[in-house]
């Protein structure tokens, strides 16, 4: 079972108990639960539903590892002649998850209380 799922613009393909990094997510502390909906395709054996946009009822549950840095990567300026050199580095951050969970059936929302019938005591109408 796997699922295409898109994570801050980017899109991973995930299966459950997977680690991978995804873009910085500011909110997310260490140890918390993230839930994606934004589901492209969901694979289980044969069946697959593609979604269009999106697969309707699937979620991805994920819980955050830690915030880590990727290497650094230098970026180096020079005009020669000129006696001008600039050397600046650069460490993206990302948020290290593991998928906890693949699930179609998502979040059930509830069902509105029926509304009761109008008592007999109320407001009379003729005709």
């Amino acid at each position: 079972m796997y699922a295409i799922v898109e994570i801050k613009g980017k899109q991973y393909k995930v299966r459950e108990h997977e680690t991978l990094y995804v873009p910085f997510v500011k909110t997310a502390q260490t140890d918390d639960t993230l839930t994606f909906d934004r589901v492209l395709l969901f694979a289980n054996g044969d069946d697959i539903s593609v979604g269009a946009p999106t697969v309707k009822g699937a979620q991805i549950t994920a819980k955050v590892l830690g915030h880590v840095k990727a290497d650094k990567v230098l970026v180096f300026k020079k005009k020669r002649r000129k006696r001008y050199r600039v050397k600046r580095g650069h460490r993206q951050q990302y948020t290290q998850i593991q998928i906890e969970a693949l699930s179609l059936g998502g979040a059930k929302k509830k069902k509105a209380a029926p509304e009761a019938p109008p008592e007999a005591g109320g407001e009379a109408t003729e005709t």
